[in-house]
């Protein structure tokens, strides 16, 4: 009785919420980054389950460009944020 509510669409879906979940709860920029992994793999569970198997593999194709993006956003705002804490330092920030 229990292994029927164990599925493709039931584990994809505890992935995705536990990766969502992970990176709204989660301080750090990196841990952040591995939530946003689960939360890919959940989603492309639930694509494949939903036997949409050619946009499962555009999303598998477009995952990793994505997390790029994603770092290379976190690194520019931690630029941003050194830069302002500097300038606050020397007193230039109005």
């Amino acid at each position: 009785m229990f292994l029927d509510f164990i599925n493709i669409t039931t584990v994809s879906a505890a992935i995705l919420l536990i990766g969502t979940l992970g990176i709204i709860a989660l301080p750090k920029p990196l841990d952040k980054v591995i939530m946003f992994a689960l939360l890919q793999s959940g989603f492309v569970g639930m694509i494949v389950a939903g036997k949409y198997l050619d946009v499962a593999m555009a999303a598998a194709i477009f995952d990793p460009i994505a997390t790029v993006i994603f770092l290379i956003g976190i690194i520019k705002i931690n630029e941003v944020r050194k830069n302002k804490e500097t300038q606050k330092e020397e007193g230039n920030l109005v």
